[in-house]
This record gives C-alpha cells, structure tokens and sequence, in this order.
C-alpha cells in the first residue's frame, strides 16, 4: 500500500470535501459529497453519540445510497449543519426521487465543543448556515488541522482538529479517510511528542517523531471535562461495496481509532465511523481483498487522527496548546 497523490479521502474519485468554521464561536462543519449518490453504512462505538439519518443505513432500509455526510461541531445544535447541505443539494435538484420532489438523503455525527473557549452566544443556530457554507466550498483539494469540523475540537492535553489520509492497495483500490479529532483520550504517548499512531507513520506525515515508550500501569486522568468529547470519521473507498459491505469496513475502521486515541470508545465519547463506496471498481478477490480493505480503512483512520492534531494552529481564547507550540 502507498498513499494516494493527495493524501486525503478525495483521492477516492469523483468525492469532495468542504469546510467552513467560525474563529469567534470556536466551531464549524465539515461535507463530504459525490458527483453521483454512493453507498454508506455506519458503525458506532461511542456510549454518547448524536446522530442524524444513521438508522437508514442499515442494510434492510428502503434508502441505499445518500447524497452527503456531514461532521459538524456543537453538539446537538450542530446536526442542523446537516439540513444546511440539504437545502444545497435540493437546489441543485439532487436527491432521492419522490413523486416530482427531490429528497436530498444527508445523514450526518456531531462532536462537542461547546465548552472551548469561544463565544457560544449566538441569537440564530449558526450550524445551517456552515453547513451550507461547507457544501459550496467542497472540491478536491482541503485544509486540516484547525478547520471545518475540527476548528473547535480538543483532545487530551491538546487541540484536536479534522484529518485526512488515504492508502492506494496493490488491487489498485483506493481508500481514504476524514475524521474530525475531538477525543477525551490522548494521541500522543505521555508527555512527549511521538503519536500512538507513529507505527502507522507515511514520508514523516506527522513529523516522523519516531515510536515513542508509554507506562504500561498508567491510568487515563484526562484534562477534559467528561461528555464534552467524541471522534467522528468516514472512510470512503471506490470499490463496489453492499451497504452490509460498507457497515463491515465502519467497523473494521475503529481499529484505527484505538490504535490511535488512549483511552478510546470511551464512556464520555460518542465515536462514529461512516463508510462510503462510489462503486467505480470491482474488488478483484471479494473475500480476500474485502479484508485488506478494513487492514486499510484501520490504518488510513490512524494517520488520518495523528495528522488532524498535527495540524492544528492556535487562535485565541485556545483552552489548549497546538501540538507544535507544545513539542516544537
């Protein structure tokens, strides 16, 4: 496996990504759309998830495919991001037919930051608006760290931020990965600066700090508050892939959050995988390269992590340090 031109879920062709945050409120919100609708599933490990339309991606739903997904900070105010992108789909007449009406299908995760030093103090939910925002800036080409859905996130002892990677495989599929890094746990191995995910490393991709040493005997007290956290993700492919398929390589992509956030799927965090398959290449071996694709989604996942907090950038009012003002 090599990563792809890019390094960024959009290597998957025909996907884009859009962003759009707020510096004053300390948020933002995250789409990632296709020139076509594409099959999804989801998996969530989480004990305090928020959610919108993740019951239809359930294989035994009517709806197969969707139109977007979006990963949008605020908490629960932050799902209307969600019916920002739809409103922007429908006016590009694209959704899921009924009668002579167009349903755009945009199921999306939030993540909470409410509690980050920015000024919540808003008169309108802000979220429609950046959702809308995120969806007109979408293409190919995007930012990490402190953007999008990741503009407000924290993790244990650092700013947390949105990430992405991808993996080429032998077979020629490609698979990709976005995640927006906002985690009770830690990234980085005790105080230093090397990253749980450093085995994981591609071309010093998060600043090739090498494999560090942790204790063992160590037990988790994170800086944050508990309940203000949660790691939202997708992982996009461009094999043909089931919805049954696509809910199989979610959860094969948790791996990567774990091998990447100590503690993860904790109590206090709502963790999220989307998957999506645009279907434009055939898995050569369905079985064997159907269980290379979850050993990449794991992998992209991780990197993917290390990366969003890697670039992080500070702003004011910050109730934590960037990982280069920290280690650099």
């Amino acid at each position: 496996m090599k990563p792809g031109a890019r390094n960024l879920i959009t290597d998957v062709a025909g996907l884009y990504v859009g962003n759009a945050g707020d510096e004053v409120i300390k948020t933002g919100a995250t789409v990632m759309v296709g020139d076509a609708p594409f099959t999804a599933g989801v998996h969530i490990m989480g004990s305090a998830p928020g959610t919108r339309e993740t019951a239809l991606l359930a294989p035994d739903k009517l709806v197969q495919e969707v139109n977007a997904l979006v990963l949008s900070g605020g908490s629960a105010f932050g799902l209307d991001a969600a019916s920002g992108v739809a409103d922007g789909l429908r006016a590009q007449r694209r959704g899921f037919l009924v009668g002579d009406q167009r349903v755009p299908i945009v199921p999306g995760a939030i993540l909470f930051d409410l509690l980050n030093g920015g000024d919540k103090a808003w008169a309108e939910n802000p979220y429609k608006a950046l959702g809308r925002a995120a969806l007109e800036a979408a293409g190919s080409e995007f930012a990490l760290g402190t953007v999008g859905a990741g503009t407000g996130a924290t993790v244990d002892g650092l700013k947390g931020g949105l990430g992405s990677a991808s993996l080429v495989l032998e077979c020629g599929i490609t698979v990709g990965a976005l995640v927006a890094v906002n985690a009770l746990g830690a990234v980085t191995m005790g105080d230093g600066p090397a990253f749980w995910a450093a085995p994981w490393e591609m071309n010093d991709e998060f600043g090739g700090c090498g494999i560090g040493t942790h204790d063992p005997t160590f037990e988790p007290r994170p800086e944050a508050r508990l309940g203000e956290n949660t790691t939202i993700a997708i992982i996009a492919t461009d094999a043909v892939l089931t919805q049954a398929q696509a809910t199989r390589l979610a959860t094969a992509a948790h791996d990567g959050m774990a091998r990447a956030i100590h503690p993860s799927h904790t109590p206090f965090d709502g963790d999220l995988v989307f998957a999506a398959a645009t279907g434009a290449r055939a898995l050569p071996d369905a079985g064997f390269d159907a269980l290379r694709l979850g050993h990449a989604a794991a992998t992209c996942l991780a990197r993917a992590i290390a990366r969003g907090v890697y670039a992080a950038i500070p702003s004011p009012e910050d109730t934590m340090p960037t990982w280069a003002e920290k280690f650099s």
